[in-house]
């Protein structure tokens, strides 16, 4: 028992050496992916919902392909895949990118939510009330102007429900980070058990930090969800 505590011990450091490493990895896996697929996500939600075939079947293409395979395939295919390309080995660049485990499974991860958040914004898009945009263009908004005053903040606010549950999603994707040596919680409940072979109490951990992180994001969730939507919920006097 002593020698799985001290295996888990990573788990709540920040960092190892010269590396991140446990809980950090997971939070930091997560963050960066989330934080580059909303930024890409907002146009290409836009792009989703344009009356242009050329503007719109890109995009969908995209997150058909990316919703439509597993993260584990994506995640293989960034990691080992595109480096054995020769092209890609050849251009110095490329091959510092993707010869680092890290970088493939943050660009892996970051295409997948960019995909599914594509859709979820594109969804509150379609469904944005007729009447504010009429009263939008009543107001002389149209173009770019209106999608930033008036239909992207409205959509961004309607989809915060299903995206909390996007984002839940993606912290328990990132257990499969362990496939490209990331040093995340799954990696090291993973030694863990090989160390001590106490296979319950090694992914129980696992599984108790886990739940810890979820509840938590659910709660700053729930928090978001009473200032932004309180519009939505019954008035009162």
């Amino acid at each position: 028992m002593i020698e799985l505590l001290q295996q888990y011990g990573k788990a709540f450091l920040w960092t190892d050496g010269y590396h991140i490493t446990g809980l950090a990895m997971t939070l930091w896996l997560l963050v960066v992916s989330i934080a580059f697929g909303f930024t890409f996500a907002v146009p290409l939600s836009i792009a989703r919902v344009s009356r242009n075939p050329l503007i719109r079947w890109p995009v969908q293409f995209y997150t058909y392909v990316f919703r439509g395979t597993p993260l584990y395939i994506q995640l293989l295919v960034c990691y080992t895949g595109i480096y054995s390309l020769a092209s890609v080995r050849a251009e110095p660049i490329l091959d510092a990118f993707f010869r680092n485990g890290l970088n493939c499974t943050l660009l892996a991860f970051a295409l997948n939510t960019c995909a599914y958040t594509t859709e979820i914004f594109a969804g509150a898009i379609r469904n944005t009330a007729h009447g504010e945009v009429e009263a939008a263009h009543a107001y002389g908004l149209s173009g770019w102007r209106l999608y930033r005053y008036v239909i992207m903040p409205s959509a961004l606010r309607r989809s915060l429900p299903y995206y909390s549950n996007e984002v839940i999603l993606m912290l328990h994707s990132t257990t499969v980070a362990f496939t490209a040596t990331v040093p995340d919680i799954m990696k090291i409940a993973r030694d863990a058990n090989a160390a001590t072979f106490m296979s319950f109490q090694s992914f129980g951990i696992a599984a108790a930090l886990y739940l810890v992180t979820s509840f938590t994001l659910v709660g700053l969730f729930r928090l978001a969800e009473r200032r932004w939507l309180a519009f939505l919920g019954p008035s009162h006097g």
